[in-house]
C-alpha cells in the first residue's frame, strides 16, 4: 500500500534526504545536490507499506510551478513509484494554485516524463556533467490526470 508525506522544507523529511543522496550523490555521481530551495519547497515522500521508496520537491517560480529531484531507490524501481511522486508533486502544485508546471529531466529519461503528459521545450543542456532538457505541462481545468488518492 502507497501512502504519502507532504512537508515544507527537506529537513521536515530525513528519509526523503536519504534517498536523494543514495540516487543522485552515491549512485549518479552528482556533487551540488542540495541546495537553497530545500529549505522552502514542497516535498513528497513515498511509502510503500511504511518504507520510504521514492521522494521530489515542487516550488513556485515566476511562470508556474517547477518539480525537481524526483528520486526512487534503486531497489524499489520499475513499480510505478516514480510516477507516483510525480502525480503527489502535481496535486500538491494544483492546490497551490498551479496552473503550469515545469521541469528539468535528465535526458535519459525524457520519455517516461512524456508518458506523463510533458513536453520538451527548447535545447539539451548539462546540469553537472549530465544532459538535461526542459519539460512542460498545462494543467487543464485546476486539476492533473490521476492525482493520489490518499495522502498521509
Amino acid at each position: 500500500m502507497l501512502t504519502y508525506q507532504i512537508a515544507t522544507g527537506l529537513d521536515s523529511l530525513p528519509a526523503a534526504r536519504a534517498i536523494r543522496q543514495a540516487v543522485f550523490i552515491k549512485e549518479q555521481g552528482f556533487q551540488h545536490e542540495f541546495d537553497e530551495i530545500d529549505r522552502t519547497a514542497v516535498e513528497a515522500l513515498v511509502l510503500e507499506d511504511g518504507r520510504p521508496v521514492a521522494t521530489g520537491r515542487t516550488f513556485p517560480e515566476s511562470d508556474g510551478w517547477t518539480i525537481g529531484r524526483v528520486a526512487v531507490r534503486r531497489d524499489c524501481r520499475g513499480k510505478g513509484l516514480g510516477a507516483a511522486v510525480v502525480r503527489a508533486l502535481e496535486a500538491e502544485a494544483v492546490k497551490r494554485g498551479a496552473r503550469r508546471l515545469a521541469l528539468h529531466a535528465q535526458v535519459r529519461v525524457r520519455g517516461f516524463y512524456e508518458s506523463l503528459g510533458y513536453h520538451a521545450e527548447g535545447s539539451e543542456f548539462l546540469d553537472e556533467f549530465c544532459p538535461h532538457i526542459r519539460m512542460t505541462k498545462e494543467v487543464s481545468n485546476g486539476s492533473t490526470d490521476r492525482a493520489p488518492s490518499s495522502c498521509a
